[in-house]
């Protein structure tokens, strides 16, 4: 992986584990240790979803850059989608508390988004790479006093 990418996915995958720390000491106060748990799970689960993800992304970036956005809107819709089966299929365990993993799993999946979109502005990613072999300067077509 790329440099760029990895400060990408560690600029997101910090403050998202940083809140879910948070999201488990607050369910452990209010649910027990189960509500730990499930903020803990939630906050895994999150993590390994969109890093997985921007993994993917990344990858079509670079072999198919014509599909780059396409495949960033499926991908996001994918991702949306089965965090909400995960939601569904463990809607009444009794592993762990099932409101604290939901509410975990909601707010750590807005901080990573948030904080890839904050880490995607401050790159200094070129649009376009220079090509240095030429040497070429530009014409200066202005007028010359």
């Amino acid at each position: 992986m790329p440099s760029n990418d990895a400060r990408i996915l560690l600029q997101a995958a910090v403050p998202t584990a940083a809140v879910g720390a948070i999201a488990a000491v607050v369910s452990g106060v209010v649910a027990g240790g189960k509500g730990a748990i499930g903020a803990i799970v939630a906050t895994l689960v999150v993590i390994l979803f969109m890093g997985l993800g921007l993994y993917v992304l990344q990858r079509v970036a670079k072999s198919l850059p014509h599909l780059f956005q396409a495949m960033g809107l499926l991908l996001y819709t994918a991702q949306i989608l089965l965090l909400f089966i995960f939601v569904a299929v463990f809607k009444n365990t009794s592993l762990f508390n099932p409101k604290s993993f939901a509410l975990t799993l909601v707010v750590t999946t807005l901080v990573w988004i948030g904080a890839q979109a904050r880490a995607h502005m401050k790159a200094k990613i070129l649009y376009v790479e220079p090509d240095s072999s030429k040497g070429e300067k530009p014409e200066n077509k202005g007028h010359s006093s």
